[in-house]
């Protein structure tokens, strides 16, 4: 999404119009998915908070992006664990146990991946000498663009809206961890949230861009970079993330956000030339390995919740006894 979203806005795409398509095709997925899969009451006002602070966030990313590199963006997205990790904490939905050897893990891990984010956005060092990947893909040449040679490595506009859109998307993790108990139809909900969204972007969209020439999506990497966004990212990546929220909790959902970090990166450097930078590299490793410390605490908090229960549970039946 990151590389596709780029070369939209490089192609001179408008990000308004760009977020008001996102959600419209994420919502014409999921309509049917939840009408055919889901057939809960009608509770769907539970859902408007929550949709107003998804909305903030592709907003506040694709103008990050307009303003910076595919690369960059990625990395300071992965400022989303960190934030999330302190607001679940705030909201009782993770405890920190700093006294234990699994929360100083967890601890320990977001620090890291958080100094490996900033390492990779803040430092670049010399060029790694590594040839170019050899892959001509004429759609994305085209739209190459200084940009994407790094001449906006010093904008400090594209690096502020994406830590503000980590912000409002580890609040969105939040609320939708306590609305899962409320309304646990991750289809239904994800479809209304997009319908919403939909309106809102569309009519915010034609007041900023009234044209309706710039609503056009050619060339094709806009229509390529939208549906993509909308079909698999706001989509069903959406309805992934609900699922995976109410089931494991936001601040685990949330540390395997760096993981796109290694993926961007190579990508750029193999369809859009972007440079590979020694500080790339160091903070890709950084980060990963803040992202194992997180799932080595995580199992070991795990492992120690369940002991306590089985315990609690022999305990319980001898008293019984």
């Amino acid at each position: 999404m990151n590389i596709l979203s780029k070369l939209a806005l490089d192609s001179g795409m408008n990000p308004y119009i760009h977020v008001a398509y996102r959600q419209m095709f994420a919502s014409v997925t999921l309509g049917p998915l939840a009408y055919f899969i889901e057939r809960y009451p009608n509770k769907y006002h539970r859902e408007k908070t929550s949709n107003d602070l998804v909305n903030f966030y592709p907003s506040f990313l694709l103008f990050g992006f307009w303003n910076s590199t595919p690369t960059i963006a990625c990395a300071l997205s992965n400022l989303l664990p960190a934030i999330t990790f302190v607001l679940a904490v705030i909201f009782k939905q993770e405890n920190a146990k700093l006294k234990t050897l699994a929360g100083q893990a967890k601890l320990m891990g977001t620090l890291i991946g958080v100094g490996g984010a900033m390492l990779l956005s803040m430092y670049h060092g010399p060029i790694v000498p590594i040839s170019e990947s050899g892959i001509d893909v004429n759609i994305m040449k085209n739209q190459i663009t200084k940009d994407s040679n790094g001449d906006t490595q010093g904008n400090l506009i594209g690096p502020i809206l994406i830590i503000i859109s980590a912000f409002t998307w580890a609040i969105w993790f939040i609320i939708q961890a306590r609305m899962g108990n409320i309304y646990p139809a991750p289809y239904s909900s994800s479809a209304l949230m997009m319908a919403l969204a939909t309106f809102e972007c569309s009519v915010f969209g034609l007041i900023m861009e009234p044209h309706l020439h710039e609503w056009s999506l050619v060339p094709a990497i806009r229509a390529i970079s939208c549906i993509y966004s909308g079909v698999v990212c706001s989509g069903i990546g959406v309805c992934m993330m609900s699922w995976c929220i109410d089931k494991k909790g936001p601040f685990f959902v949330s540390v395997f956000s760096p993981l796109l970090l290694v993926i961007v990166a190579a990508l750029s450097w193999a369809l859009l030339r972007e440079k590979l930078y020694l500080g790339t590299l160091l903070g890709s490793l950084l980060i990963v390995l803040g992202l194992y410390c997180v799932l080595w605490g995580k199992t070991k908090e795990m492992e120690f919740v369940q002991k306590e229960e089985e315990s609690q549970d022999t305990k319980e039946d001898m008293e019984m006894q």
